[in-house]
């Protein structure tokens, strides 16, 4: 019976170790994922082509909210080039994180204004998006992206 409980306690320290040495590294995690989805928003806002290059998966595609689906590495750089992302200010608030392996997903809320001849400049245009973030080759990158517009009520 001793052995027994003996036993009992031990599985349970180790599994309340584990959960915390768990919910420490998905913090670590979550601090990596988020100055990455930051940095992802601020290459929109500033239109960095270059920045954008390194965040982006190879096969990196988007709903996005012009209601395409637009392959991100070359659409995301087409629509910044036609000036259809051109924004005049770009905020992002991560508010969920889910972890995965080798995977991480974002999800959140945007307020931006677009500005020049993007379609609504000048107006506040607020959005939910979900970002996943993928492992690949020992670098977090941008896979897939979901991002739309809230209507107003």
């Amino acid at each position: 019976m001793k052995s027994t409980l003996l036993v009992i306690a031990v599985c349970i320290f180790a599994a309340g170790s584990a959960s915390a040495q768990d919910a420490k590294r998905n913090k670590a995690l979550e601090q990596e994922i988020r100055r990455l989805d930051l940095a992802h928003a601020d290459a929109i806002l500033r239109r960095d082509v270059e920045t954008l290059k390194k965040l982006l998966a190879e096969e990196a595609t988007t709903n996005h909210p012009t209601n395409k689906v637009v392959k991100e590495r070359e659409g995301i750089f087409e629509l910044i080039r036609a000036g259809v992302i051109n924004y005049s200010s770009f905020a992002r608030e991560p508010e969920a994180f889910l972890f995965y392996p080798n995977m991480v997903v974002v999800m959140g809320h945007e307020t931006l204004t677009p500005a020049g001849d993007a379609p609504g400049a000048g107006q506040t245009i607020r959005r939910r998006y979900t970002n996943i973030w993928m492992k690949k080759q020992g670098k977090w990158l941008l896979t897939v992206r979901h991002a739309h517009i809230i209507c107003s009520d």
